[in-house]
């Protein structure tokens, strides 16, 4: 319920004021195979040595405050490069950029630091760098010590820093200065594990702020957590602009190789696949002998993959074998898949998840994880699966999830077939949990003193 009120407070900050607006953006570099062809080039300028290399073409986008963009896309795919555009790093090759607002940016920390000068010297040029008065900086400065915690370094050249007490410094110099738009790129990781939570925290409150956010992360889960919206890049061109777990899901296809071609064609219907089976036989009622009938299947599920196999059926089982739909989260329970293959596959990989309803993955294995030599297959095997656990989330909603992939000979993952969110189950707990998961904890509690009092007590009844 927390978790919902928050999200819902997150959402109220959002306004319909455009804070960044781009247009037309585009930009390319120049590539030249050798040396002497770009000096070439250089003195003859009438002389084309050179491809051509478009980082970014004819972008668009519009963010309006209070939002978190999540900023999704494989490496090489120009995400960075957009941002650096945005903070004026680099030069557009076309378009226009236009912020409403302070931008800070953690996207390459430190790049205002002078080497020579102390840490507290760098706060405050980073400071004027941003636009802030001294007195702005000089408010702001005990707040950034504190954020970096790097003690006496302070008063020590910039130049003698290990790369982690830079990144601290850095780090906290870029977020403390109140930006209207924040732009983060990988960084939220710098430092140790109790420096991270302050960064995240410091994300938290910007959030809740109602600031403006530019999330690049490769991240899936930090995406769903913290992002209103998502955009996906690749090979320079926005192919994606929506929700969030529409987006990751999409951004999923995305890094296994599957576009959207392959989601929607190749993929035949159960009927289909079974009739392909010499062994299979036609039922009266097919329907009524499938597990899935007896659940509450997602008429919206994900279904996608290259074709090789299909996940034909699903189900929740207790330990006797009955079908379940309420599942208690301190029992065994069965999850069930039945795969049909189309071609030979080796070693094929089975896997089950479990799913909030934000797409957020709570838990989930497989038999590589579990480290399971599950052998070959021929076209037209069926395969029944079993996981059998304790599903030990918080009560709740949840989907739960089924597929088959395998690494190729060339060692790449391959999705044969995957069916997110196919069925919609419900988990009970007959305690209380805190957070997202449920902890059985044996608990002891032994006095191992006396307090003063009681001393006297016993003395004076002596």
């Amino acid at each position: 319920m927390k978790e919902e009120n928050n999200e819902e407070a997150i959402q109220s900050n959002t306004s319909d004021e455009v804070v960044l607006k781009i247009e037309g953006l585009s930009k390319s570099y120049k590539m030249f195979d050798r040396k002497r062809d770009r000096i070439i080039e250089t003195i003859f300028p009438s002389i084309q040595r050179h491809k051509t290399f478009q980082a970014l073409q004819d972008f668009n986008l519009e963010v309006k405050k209070g939002e978190v963009l999540g900023i999704l896309g494989k490496n090489g795919a120009g995400k960075s490069t957009l941002l650096k555009m945005i903070t004026g790093v680099v030069t557009p090759t076309a378009g226009t950029i236009k912020a409403n607002g302070k931008i800070s940016s953690l996207l390459e920390l430190g790049t205002a630091f002078n080497q020579e000068l102390t840490g507290i010297e760098n706060i405050y040029q980073h400071g004027q760098v941003m636009g802030l008065t001294n007195k702005e900086i000089k408010d702001k400065e005990q707040e950034i010590i504190d954020f970096a915690d790097i003690g006496e370094h302070l008063n020590q050249p910039v130049k003698t820093y290990s790369s982690g007490m830079f990144a601290r410094l850095a780090f906290a110099c870029a977020i403390n200065v109140d930006p209207d738009i924040l732009i983060v790129d990988e960084v939220l990781s710098v430092g140790d594990m109790a420096f991270q939570l302050k960064c995240f925290k410091k994300f938290q409150q910007f959030k809740e702020k109602g600031k403006t956010i530019l999330f690049v992360t490769h991240s899936i889960t930090d995406v769903l957590r913290n992002c209103t919206r998502t955009i996906i890049i690749s090979s320079g061109r926005k192919i994606f602009d929506g929700g969030v777990k529409e987006g990751v899901e999409k951004y999923k296809k995305i890094i296994v190789g599957l576009d959207e071609k392959h989601s929607k064609e190749g993929i035949l219907t159960e009927q289909q696949l079974l009739k392909e089976n010499p062994n299979y036989k036609e039922k009266e009622d097919d329907k009524e002998s499938s597990w899935k009938s007896h659940f509450n299947e997602n008429p919206n599920l994900i279904n996608y993959g290259n074709g090789d196999a299909e996940v034909i059926d699903y189900g929740v089982f207790d330990e006797n074998g009955n079908y379940v739909s309420v599942i208690e989260n301190d029992k065994k329970v069965v999850l069930k898949s039945k795969i049909l293959f189309k071609k030979d596959v080796k070693e094929p990989i089975f896997t089950m998840t479990v799913k909030d309803f934000k797409g957020l993955e709570m838990a989930g294995t497989n038999t590589l994880i579990e480290k399971i030599a599950t052998g070959n297959f021929k076209k037209g095997d069926i395969v029944e699966v079993e996981f059998k656990q304790v599903i030990n989330v918080a009560p709740g909603k949840y989907t739960l999830s089924f597929s088959c992939t395998h690494f190729n000979h060339k060692g790449e993952l391959e999705v044969l077939n995957r069916k997110y969110d196919a069925l919609l189950i419900e988990v009970l707990s007959i305690k209380d949990t805190v957070g997202l998961m449920r902890i059985d904890s044996d608990i002891k509690i032994e006095k191992v003193n006396e307090s003063v009092e009681n001393e006297k007590d016993t003395k004076q009844e002596k």
